[in-house]
């Protein structure tokens, strides 16, 4: 699950309790039931874990490295998830209390190949900004251009050219004015965006 707040790019992870490695910060997931699609496990797995339900999700990878788990042969099929900043809410249950987010910069030690099947995930991420509408997942219902390329930028680690960002995404049509402005600080007013029709991520190129 990941998140762009406060300038940075946030993973959300659960505390465990392993028999060899004892409390440790994980990756939300457990086993599929055999009644349930691997999404359905996905999205009850998440909402069991943190509260959370209703975001973005879309699957990832399958990993199945035969010595990735020594305590047996385990297959993982991970998803990821967004969120927008505007609704980072942790409604836990009493007994899934300690869902934390952390800076994608300075995560804690994972689990076993947890810390590949992140980077995996934030290679897709990245990937997907350049030839789809994936990053309206990660903005709130209205933003500014300048919000875009934040997210853009601290996604990719890498500074980019505000006139020629702007024209680009402009001329994709997926968003439309709100005829409203937004000041921050002494800042001069920018005007508020709005994705055009809210729905699942298009391909754009």
């Amino acid at each position: 699950m990941f998140t762009v707040h406060e300038h940075r790019l946030n993973l959300l992870l659960v505390p465990r309790m392993h028999e060899r490695y004892r409390y440790q910060w994980v990756l939300p997931g457990g086993p599929v039931q055999l009644e349930e699609d691997l999404e359905e496990c996905a999205r009850r797995e998440l909402e069991e874990q943190t509260g959370i339900c209703g975001v973005y999700l879309e699957q990832l990878y399958t990993f199945g490295r035969v010595s990735r788990d020594p305590g047996g042969r385990i297959v993982s099929v991970a998803y990821y998830a967004l969120m927008p900043p505007d609704k980072i809410v942790l409604r836990q249950p009493a007994e899934t209390q300690g869902a934390e987010w952390f800076s994608f910069s300075a995560l804690p030690v994972l689990l076993f190949d947890q810390q590949e099947i992140v980077a995996t995930a934030h290679r897709r991420l990245a990937t997907k900004l350049d030839y789809s509408t994936l990053v309206f997942q990660l903005v709130p219902e209205k933003f500014t251009l300048g919000d875009l390329q934040e997210v853009h930028e601290i996604i990719l680690g890498t500074d980019l050219d505000k006139r020629n960002f702007r024209r680009q995404v402009l001329a994709l049509g997926k968003i439309e004015d709100t005829r409203e402005m937004r000041r921050d600080g002494r800042s001069r007013p920018a005007r508020l965006y709005r994705v055009k029709h809210s729905g699942p991520v298009d391909i754009v190129r």
